[in-house]
């Protein structure tokens, strides 16, 4: 077999990295459930025409097929992997919506796939930790709020710099684009959207090219965008501009409501920010982004969608956010951000005094697995200063040598040379050596 060639864009961590990435995951998961979302997985397929009615992730859709599919047979044909796990979600909504309780909570762990150019923070496989509340006909507003909450505290609990998760409403933005007399609010939507990517002559340029904006109108659109507060100052900012329509005012009552409702809670994580505009054309009023401030990227999103889960007169609106886990751990790995305070699950290794004794290594390692001890048996009789190198190269903090001293069996703590009796049936290492445990470089 020739060298394998890297594939950019598919991560794959080192055994302490996954170690990490497990312990996050663990812990988003428990604070999803404290907050009542159910756990949930989806297929990792999903029909074209449903991936590619999302706007712009559309041109990232991997196509599914076998390598020598039939041309007759179109049992896998027209499928792709899903880009995030809204789509799929809503799908599910609509074919088990008969057998759930509305409004309906769930939590999703998994991987998703885009074909977008590997850069930092993005690549195309990684997994999304989403909740979603969905309920049929109307979705009251306080559950914005609700998935907000669930995500700080998800985030909050974690060893990562603090987030701001900056908040807007598509309502604000299509109201003002109608109020300047702009036909085509979607466009501009997306134009806006690539703000940061395009800075503000090539967002002007967009929507006068793509949304048929005039460069006044143009312009305007980017002075809403520059509008950004802690608070409802947000409000008076907006009327300054003079542009007034029935949308606009539903979108700032709404986007108000999210604000504070938030912050009563929360204070200085949600900001307004009236740029955030989401590419993804199923979000109807509020969008989330989920920013790391100082890393210059959103390692997380997501917004209400009232129509994405409807099918002829069944409609169920929901609300969702997103956290990149994949995106987060790119980002701190690549700056030494995160460390584990060992990269094997291991707490004791079991020296093997001599190949005979293998089979009572075997019991002590098995006695200890029981009580919730990770142990493992060393690989071979070796003398035991090479026995204990091999811990230590490994990273395992114990070393259990059988029948060492007069009383029976010893174990040492090979970071500080402490040795002592024990007795496999009884001892425990302290709390702290019990798992890897995971902290942020400064802490």
């Amino acid at each position: 077999m020739t060298t394998p060639t890297p594939l950019s864009g598919f991560p794959e961590w080192l055994p302490g990295q996954r170690i990490i990435e497990q312990q996050i995951v663990e812990r988003i998961r428990r604070t999803f459930e404290l907050h009542g979302f159910a756990p949930l997985e989806t297929r990792a397929v999903e029909p074209l025409d449903q991936l590619l009615r999302q706007g712009e992730t559309s041109k990232e859709v991997y196509v599914l097929r076998r390598l020598q599919a039939d041309a007759e047979d179109p049992s896998d044909a027209g499928l792709g992997l899903h880009f995030d796990l809204t789509v799929p979600f809503a799908r599910y909504v609509l074919e088990h919506a008969g057998k759930l309780q509305f409004p309906f909570r769930r939590y999703q762990i998994q991987p998703a796939w885009r074909g977008e150019r590997p850069q930092e923070g993005r690549y195309r496989e990684f997994t999304q930790a989403d909740i979603d509340v969905v309920d049929r006909d109307d979705l009251p507003l306080h559950h914005d709020v609700e998935v907000v909450l669930a995500a700080a505290d998800a985030l909050a609990g974690l060893p990562v710099p603090p987030v701001r998760i900056r908040t807007n409403n598509r309502k604000v933005c299509e109201g003002f684009y109608r109020g300047l007399g702009i036909d085509d609010p979607a466009a501009a939507l997306r134009a806006v959207d690539k703000l940061d990517k395009v800075g503000p002559d090539g967002g002007v340029r967009l929507l006068t090219e793509t949304a048929g904006a005039t460069e006044a109108q143009a312009k305007a659109c980017l002075s809403l965008g520059e509008i950004n507060a802690p608070d409802a100052a947000f409000v008076e900012r907006v009327r300054a501009l003079g542009v007034n329509d029935p949308l606009l005012d539903e979108g700032l009552a709404e986007l108000t409501a999210v604000v504070e409702g938030v912050a009563a809670h929360v204070p200085d994580v949600v900001v307004a920010d009236l740029s955030i505009a989401r590419g993804l054309d199923y979000y109807t009023g509020t969008v989330f982004e989920i920013a790391l401030p100082g890393f210059g990227l959103a390692i997380g999103g997501g917004g209400r969608y009232d129509n994405l889960a409807s099918a002829g007169t069944d409609r169920y609106p929901g609300v969702g956010i997103s956290i990149g886990v994949t995106r987060l751990l790119g980002v701190l790995f690549a700056r030494d951000a995160l460390t584990v305070s060992r990269p094997v699950p291991t707490c004791v290794l079991v020296a093997v005094p001599d190949e005979a004794s293998r089979p009572g290594c075997d019991r002590v390692a098995t006695a200890l697995r029981r009580r919730g001890i990770a142990t493992e048996v060393s690989p071979s009789a070796a003398k035991f200063g090479k026995q204990i190198r091999y811990a230590d190269r490994r990273g395992i903090p114990y070393v259990w040598f059988p029948g060492a001293g007069d009383a029976g069996d010893e174990v040492k703590d090979i970071r500080s040379g402490d040795q002592m009796a024990a007795d496999a049936a009884t001892w425990s290492p302290p709390e702290a050596d019990l798992h890897p445990v995971v902290a942020g470089s400064g802490g």
